[in-house]
């Protein structure tokens, strides 16, 4: 790949968000330059510079070019390399479904799921009702098939990933439990086939590393 060709990625090892893009690079099979960025100690020049309106990660650079918003850069990866390997359907209608799915988990279902384990006492009981109403939803929008992209990962998938992978081991530092295999069958079962793709497990974070984050996390008060 020449410099102008040259992929880019600022982001973050614990983060779902920044996962989401290096799931979609590594399944299209692009090469590209990971740089970490510790967010929470000292934002870089180059972060600053890149994603001057929101500051935080992940940001692609391509072509010279940043993007940022971790959904927004896939849907540009998915446009940039239509060939290899589609996240999204062909089918207007589907596509837009897919987009519709995706901004319900991010919109809707991770805000409640992470309120759930880390809000506040006095609104966590709402929370947790909410988080089952929104894995409700997912569960009976994935039915049957092995994936919500059907029988291959796509779209709604990776910006699902949290559900998958993240909030198992945040209930595990919570203490609370709300995504079961006895309550959501095929949510567990799907998350199963996310966690278990060759390509997904090469990029998720270590879990007990992620665990010692989000007890650290959990030990705090959330009112802070």
């Amino acid at each position: 790949m020449n410099q102008e060709e040259q992929v880019q990625l600022l982001g973050l090892w614990g983060s779902p968000f920044s996962k989401r893009v290096e799931m979609v690079l590594k399944l299209k099979g692009i090469p590209y330059e990971y740089i970490e960025e510790d967010v929470y100690v000292q934002k870089s020049p180059m972060l600053l510079k890149l994603n001057p309106i929101h500051r935080k990660v992940p940001v692609l650079v391509h072509q010279g070019k940043s993007i940022a918003e971790s959904l927004v850069i896939v849907e540009y990866i998915e446009d940039t390399w239509k060939t290899s390997y589609p996240i999204l359907p062909h089918d207007p209608y589907e596509r837009s479904m897919a987009r519709f799915w995706a901004k319900y988990v991010d919109d809707k279902v991770m805000l409640t799921l992470w309120k759930a384990c880390l809000g506040p006492e006095s609104e966590r009981e709402k929370m947790v009702e909410e988080a089952y109403e929104g894995l409700k939803c997912l569960e009976k929008e994935l039915g049957d098939k092995q994936f919500f992209g059907g029988e291959t990962i796509g779209f709604i998938d990776i910006a699902a990933d949290f559900i998958a992978y993240w909030f198992g081991i945040a209930q595990e530092a919570s203490g609370v439990m709300i995504m079961t295999g006895e309550k959501f069958p095929k949510l567990q079962r799907w998350s199963e086939n996310f966690v278990g793709n060759s390509i997904i497990k090469e990029v998720l974070p270590p879990k007990q590393k992620l665990l010692a984050l989000f007890k650290a996390q959990f030990g705090n008060d959330p009112s802070k």
